[in-house]
């Protein structure tokens, strides 16, 4: 297992003011696997995008936030109670307010739309069967006897989120709710999604492969890679401050000797006849070397960097 040991440094993050979910020096280790020493957070009324690869550690961090795993080390607050000093009947209430929705349809087949509300109900005392209709209705599925094996995968998210919704959650925490879905059913399911985070009363730490997604609805990105956060910023940084640039190898070598800024190192990736840069501020650079075009970053560029770009 590769020890990731250079995070991107772009301020605060995540981590800057109240919260209603804060991770602090974390770490769960398995026989090939170890979550390590990760701190995080998701800010009141925020969308907090979770990225990384397969296999980088998101799902053992849902895990342990979720009590379905207990960590080795570090501490969780959830709504600012550390979740390990209170008794099992104040952490079952407190897990009333954080509702999860999964990226599989695990509900039995024979059960039917109203059925699966109900549990719901029993689990979550705020359950509000109104919303739920409200929001069956506006996704289509307004047919309380269609039973979970009817429905298309499409259906069965939505089912899923209208239920989740419908809970009064103050945290949310999706994983990957919109693999597999096709375009329109994404854009339907995160159009509900901003609508219900629109009164800022709402929390959500979302995981997704798919970075458009978070581009047009995370406030804030958390990287993992090997099991250690690599980068915690607000999303807008990344298209608004990042940059890529592409170079010919005597203006990569002249950029690596001169290189302007302290809180990272470069990154590079070789391409068949050039090499591009990862670049923190695009302003900083284009004034530094005004003859290197330096384009916008993506989430996906990004990520490109981090897992297969060259330390420098």
């Amino acid at each position: 297992m590769t020890n990731v040991t250079y995070r991107i440094d772009l301020g605060a993050g995540t981590n800057e003011g109240p919260s209603v979910l804060r991770i602090r020096k974390l770490s769960k280790s398995y026989r090939d696997f170890s979550l390590q020493d990760v701190s995080m957070a998701v800010p009141e009324g925020m969308v907090v995008g979770l990225v990384g690869r397969n296999g980088a550690g998101k799902t053992t961090l849902m895990k342990c936030v979720l009590g379905a795993t207990l960590p080795d080390a570090g501490s969780i607050e959830l709504f600012g109670q550390d979740v390990a000093t209170l008794s099992d009947v104040q952490l079952a209430r407190l897990r009333e307010r954080v509702c999860y929705v999964s990226a599989t349809i695990s509900y039995p087949q024979a059960m039917t739309t109203r059925d699966v509300a109900h549990l719901y109900q029993l689990a979550y005392p705020r359950f509000d069967q109104q919303e739920f209709e409200r929001l069956c209705a506006a996704m289509g599925l307004d047919a309380p006897h269609r039973t979970v094996s009817e429905l298309s995968r499409g259906m069965g998210m939505k089912l899923q989120l209208a239920c989740a919704l419908a809970t009064n959650a103050g945290l949310l925490i999706l994983d990957e709710p919109t693999a597999g879905l096709d375009p329109i059913v994404r854009d339907e399911l995160l159009d509900i999604l901003r609508a219900w985070m629109g009164p800022g009363t709402h929390s959500v730490l979302i995981s997704s492969h798919i970075t458009s997604d978070l581009e047009h609805l995370a406030d804030y990105l958390v990287m993992i890679d090997d099991g250690q956060v690599v980068l915690d910023c607000e999303r807008d940084i990344i298209s608004d401050v990042m940059g890529v640039a592409n170079l010919r190898s005597e203006e990569l070598r002249h950029v690596l000797d001169t290189w302007p800024f302290e809180q990272m190192r470069p990154r590079v990736l070789r391409h068949d006849l050039s090499w591009a840069l990862l670049v923190p501020d695009r302003t900083v650079f284009q004034q530094a070397y005004p003859d290197c075009a330096c384009d916008r970053a993506t989430i996906d560029d990004v990520m490109s960097f981090v897992v297969k770009g060259e330390l420098r």
